[in-house]
């Protein structure tokens, strides 16, 4: 739930938004809030050895004060993380994709069995998954937002994985902001489904292979924040320290949203709203009842 800021653990997100922190005084020591395991995860497989091949499950509760809330944006982010020890050989697209279609799999097997459950419910997760770089997603709607881009292909293709977010594309711009310091911009993505209740792709997991040395090294330059070297996250991937992995994310409330078939992310959780969002979810709640 917590980590020392000084330790380079907690996950800085797009770099602007601020933890939430508080003092320990019988430790004498201040405390964050993590906005991610994303980082800690790789640090506690080097910690308690594990093994290539094996990995750690978390059931993940985090804070992020500064978020804007939507339909599928909240204050409190519930998440299945995970990650898992590789070798050197799994640094790759093609192991990238692997894992990719077994969380779908996944995905897919729970959705048929919620649907066996309760027959009212009709989505489907499109067990087939598109994959698409973010640079040839941007040369198909070159016109486009990123958002509007995401919509467009996940309209079209249902389940999709954008592989290479964080990097600047053609156009100057990343396809979206990603933390230099854990993914490694090009062997790494989102899955999108399409959402016909809401009309727009819904990102249910942000994943992938993490920075090695050369890679931590590069974005951590690009983002200007080589100032990062100094904390002990960092020197311990530069110094090699630390086991390759893979990981992620998988949005534990997006996902009840979109198999229980809902319109807001508050039907889902219990966090905090505004009035303009609350009084659209009466007036919905009287609408179809």
């Amino acid at each position: 739930m917590f980590v020392e800021p000084g330790t380079g653990l907690n996950d800085n997100l797009n770099g602007i938004e601020k933890p939430v922190c508080f003092k320990l005084p019988k430790l004498n020591k201040e405390v964050e809030i993590v906005q991610s395991l994303a980082k800690w995860k790789r640090f506690a497989l080097g910690k308690y050895q594990f093994s290539e091949g094996m990995g750690i499950y978390t059931d993940m509760n985090a804070i992020r004060p500064e978020e804007e809330t939507d339909n599928l944006h909240s204050i409190y982010v519930d998440q299945w993380d995970w990650e898992k020890v590789i070798n050197i050989n799994e640094r790759s697209i093609a192991y990238l994709k692997a894992v990719v279609i077994n969380i779908i799999n996944c995905l897919a097997d729970t959705n048929d069995l919620l649907k066996q459950t309760f027959p009212l419910l009709s989505f489907e997760v499109e067990r087939d998954v598109y994959f698409i770089t973010s640079e040839d997603l941007l040369k198909m709607y070159p016109d486009f937002s990123p958002k509007e881009r995401e919509n467009a292909i996940c309209r079209e293709k249902k389940t999709v994985f954008i592989i290479g977010i964080g990097d600047k594309l053609s156009n100057g711009l990343p396809h979206d902001n990603r933390a230099p310091d854990y993914d490694d911009w090009g062997l790494n993505g989102d899955i999108l489904v399409y959402y016909p209740l809401l009309d727009m792709a819904v990102e249910l997991s942000s994943m992938g292979i993490r920075v090695d040395q050369k890679a931590i090294l590069r974005q951590l330059e690009i983002s200007n924040c080589l100032d990062r070297q100094i904390l002990p996250f960092h020197k311990a991937i530069i110094n090699n320290e630390l086991p390759l992995t893979i990981g992620g994310g998988i949005g534990q409330s997006r996902l009840c949203l979109i198999l229980l078939e809902k319109l807001h992310i508050g039907e889902v959780q219990v966090s905090t709203w505004n009035e303009e969002d609350i009084l659209a979810a009466k007036n919905y709640s009287a609408l179809i009842l």
